[in-house]
């Protein structure tokens, strides 16, 4: 996954072979690249996005644990985390609102459902948006200038692609294409 700072610098979240999570960024005019987790979790579906600090914020599944992860440098300080967990995760898409707060979209395995994170409140809320049917594989996430949710995603059980936003201030559905 890739995002871009406020200076243009670019930012890459992704999986090593091995199943490490692994980061590179050319912000200091060269490409460095590192580790950010190998502590026998096996990071998978990576995304990535900068605040307006310029600080990095990462969903990615880890499927050894059947977990969401979120890792963030800020400061140049790493912090990981599990969101949820209980086979949930897969799919996931991250974005950062105007007052850098975290939304993640994600698929929940266990019961084929998108589901949906924030720290808007300050801590970690998690919600199910939409579970009609086998919904939320292959989410992506984006925020309006209000702050408000916007999501896209599968709907194995009817093949189609759906839309999902809270711009209401609760959670609306739609089908956008049902060919």
């Amino acid at each position: 996954s890739l995002a871009i700072d406020n200076a243009g610098k670019m930012h890459i979240s992704y999986t090593h072979v091995l199943g490490d999570l692994k980061y590179a960024s050319n912000e200091l005019g060269s490409w460095q690249e590192g580790t950010l987790e190998n502590t026998g979790a096996i990071a998978t579906n990576t995304s990535i996005a900068v605040d307006s600090d310029n600080d990095i914020h990462i969903a990615y599944y880890d499927i050894l644990e059947y977990r969401l992860r979120y890792a963030s440098i800020v400061s140049g300080f790493l912090w990981i985390e599990t969101i949820d967990a209980g086979w949930v995760g897969e799919y996931c898409s991250i974005a950062v609102d105007s007052n850098n707060k975290i939304h993640i979209s994600y698929y929940d395995l266990t019961l084929s459902n998108l589901k949906y994170a924030t720290n808007a409140s300050g801590s970690w809320e998690v919600f199910t948006i939409d579970n009609t049917g086998m919904v939320g594989k292959y989410s992506s996430i984006a925020i309006d200038a209000n702050n408000k949710a916007h999501v896209c995603y599968y709907d194995q059980t009817n093949e189609d692609l759906k839309y999902a936003t809270n711009a209401s201030g609760s959670w609306t559905t739609i089908t956008v294409d049902n060919t």
